[in-house]
């Protein structure tokens, strides 16, 4: 993928040593360069309206990622701002708005289209949520890996039976939902998929 922008050598190392801290079995950033596959699929297809903050946020908007813990997201966010204005303070970058994006995902499922606008920005926030919500809409196998990585961050953080049955109600919620995907880019393409993975976890 052609990036937007290229990061000092540095910035880089530092940010990939953050998506390992502490180990992690999904929210590594392994994960980061999947949502960058979905981010160049945007880029070649309705395109970006602020291609360079929205690439700063996906890489890292999981920079910060304990599980169990609810600040995640505004850390993440924190070090993101932080990040940008310590390797970059020339770049004329919008570190406000990489700040909002990576906020925004705190309220994966709780969002529908009708809460934003219909201009590039808001399009460009669509986009993003989707493409870190797109794992769900994976084939079956990888959906899978990515259930268990999960359960396998949260193991000895959190009980197994309060684990199980918050996971299960924001699944179910999810399902629940007209739209997983909030973008119809997204949705045309991954919904179905995503559904289906849904309704295989929640009948075992």
């Amino acid at each position: 993928m052609s990036a937007p922008l290229t990061l000092p050598t540095a910035m880089l190392s530092e940010l990939e040593a953050a998506y390992a801290t502490p180990p992690r079995a999904y929210h590594h950033f392994g994960h980061v360069q999947d949502v960058l596959h979905r981010f160049a699929d945007i880029t070649i297809g309705p395109g970006w309206t602020q291609p360079v903050e929205v690439y700063l946020a996906v890489l890292y908007h999981d920079a910060i990622y304990e599980a169990s813990r609810r600040d995640n997201e505004a850390r993440s966010a924190e070090l993101a701002m932080a990040e940008v204005a310590r390797w970059l303070p020339d770049a004329g970058i919008d570190t406000l708005r990489v700040a909002e994006l990576i906020n925004l995902t705190a309220r994966h499922g709780q969002l529908s289209p009708a809460d934003f606008g219909d201009d590039g920005f808001s399009l460009d926030t669509l986009h993003f949520l989707d493409c870190d919500m797109a794992i769900l809409g994976a084939s079956p196998e990888v959906f899978h890996t990515y259930d268990r990585g999960i359960a396998e961050e949260y193991a000895g953080r959190m009980p197994g039976f309060l684990f199980r049955l918050n996971r299960r109600r924001f699944l179910r919620g999810l399902l629940a939902r007209e739209r997983i995907y909030l973008s119809d880019w997204f949705h045309h393409r991954y919904d179905a998929q995503a559904r289906d993975n849904l309704r295989r976890l929640l009948d075992h």
